[in-house]
């Protein structure tokens, strides 16, 4: 195919045209007349945290069904066969204006469907005099509590917290420093029977040890030197009807766990300072990072308030050992702070590179961290340069040892992944063999070997 220019002829291959609709700040999505993902452009990693190799090939519903966007466009489409226009909101919490345009063939039946999304923000950054107006209303879409995942276990831990969430068990929540526990407890929280009641969190570690009961279990007036002369209600009589939530529990000093005792046991306490018991209906769930079996051995944690607050147990993996996770986060953060700073930032794909291999011992709250301070501190595309010299020096070392050992491993993991775009592409050993010019006998051997997965699929 040939495109005539000013400059002269310039040859129009498919490889150049892909590279352009790859460059388009809209995503593009066709579906063919089943309703399966024929193409899909990068900018769907942007807007899903999934690359266009884990898309084509599927049907539309498939991805639909597991929560990456909402409302879906195409049954509307397909049913009314006209130009189809909607608001969308995706598992990143990015906002899409989406236009679905209908191609149909000479019996008036859809042929192809094509579909264009474009983000919300950058329509904004085009409007300046409704900047406030609209940053207000976009805002709502960030729920603190929404999980963006598309990790297995994690989605296997939301499954279990389905289940757990309508009864009245208390919740203990394990993982390392930045992990997401606190985000946990509000999902629960908002998928329970108590989630029209209030949700009231407290780190543990964060208020001295003198201050923790009263701020707990509020206080009488005079109750002791400086206290309020109307005295003041404590957070667990304030939760009365919802969720309370004990951040670093493993910090609550032992003459606390004893009074958290009897509000889990007695549903009742006395504030400090008074002699009036209070009654209260309240789901308690605590989190932490320590190991509390050791700490009740060592008899710094109650062993009788350990097992009251350990009925269920969810352990949330790091971010280290749930990598898939890390891209849909990039771009859901990178969305957060684009609004909150009313920026229009973009990653390269270079930088992705680099966070995707970085280890991230803070976890989730670290990579949030980095992503606020690039949307302050880089230009309007976020450079390697952007990023702090220890995470390229800790990729960089990764990186080396994550190398081919030799040209025959390096050539065979080149192949494959040839291969399997273009399997996942055509779905056809001829259409393979013709998109890798090569014959459709090796097509098939090569696909055998490197797609069996994709097949039994």
């Amino acid at each position: 195919m040939k495109l005539s220019s000013h400059t002269g002829n310039v040859e129009m291959t498919l490889q150049t045209l892909l590279k352009i609709l790859d460059h388009s700040s809209d995503e593009i999505f066709v579906l063919d007349g089943e309703k399966r993902i024929l193409y899909v452009n990068q900018v769907c990693e942007k807007h899903y945290g999934l690359k266009p190799t884990e898309v084509i090939g599927k049907f539309n519903v498939e991805l639909f069904e597991k929560g990456y966007w909402k409302p879906s466009i195409v049954p509307e489409v397909y049913k009314r066969k006209v130009p189809c226009y909607m608001r969308q909101v995706t598992n990143i919490g990015a906002e899409l204006m989406t236009s679905a345009v209908p191609i149909l063939n000479e019996q008036g039946e859809i042929d192809l469907v094509v579909i264009t999304s474009t983000q919300v923000q950058t329509i904004k950054m085009m409007r300046v005099k409704e900047e406030e107006a609209e940053s207000k209303s976009t805002h709502e879409f960030h729920d603190e509590s929404h999980i963006v995942t598309n990790s297995s276990k994690v989605k296997g831990i939301l499954e279990f917290c389905k289940k757990v969430a309508p009864t009245d068990s208390n919740i203990l929540i394990l993982g390392e420093s930045g992990t997401g526990k606190s985000v946990l407890a509000q999902y629960i929280h908002k998928i329970s029977k108590r989630k029209n009641g209030p949700f009231l969190a407290i780190n543990c570690a964060a208020i001295p040890e003198e201050l923790l009961e009263s701020e707990l279990f509020g206080y009488s007036k005079g109750a002791f030197t400086g206290a309020s002369s109307l005295g003041k209600q404590g957070l667990i009589e304030a939760a009365n009807g919802g969720t309370i939530f004990l951040d670093e529990i493993g910090e609550m000093p032992l003459s606390v766990q004893a009074k958290l005792l009897q509000v889990i046991q007695e549903k009742q306490f006395i504030p400090v300072g008074s002699n009036k018991i209070k009654k209260v209906d309240i789901r308690i769930m605590a989190a932490t990072n320590k190991n509390l079996g050791d700490m009740v051995k060592d008899k710094a944690f109650r062993e009788d308030l350990f097992y009251r607050l350990n009925v269920i147990d969810i352990h949330l993996p790091p971010l280290s050992e749930r990598k898939e996770d890390i891209i849909p986060l990039i771009y859901n953060f990178l969305n957060k702070f684009n609004q909150k700073y009313n920026e229009n930032k973009v990653i390269s794909e270079e930088c992705l590179n680099i966070l995707v291999h970085y280890s991230w011992p803070g976890n989730i709250r670290q990579l949030e961290n980095l992503i606020e301070r690039l949307v302050i501190v880089s230009n309007s595309i976020i450079q390697v340069s952007d990023i702090p010299e220890i995470i390229n020096e800790n990729v960089g070392q990764v990186t080396q040892l994550a190398l081919p050992t030799s040209l025959d491993k390096a050539l065979d993991e080149t192949k494959k992944t040839f291969v399997r775009r273009s399997y996942q592409t055509y779905r056809s050993s001829r259409k393979v063999a013709n998109d890798l010019g090569i014959s459709q006998t090796k097509a098939s051997s090569l696909i055998r070997k490197y797609c069996s997965d994709l097949i039994n699929g």
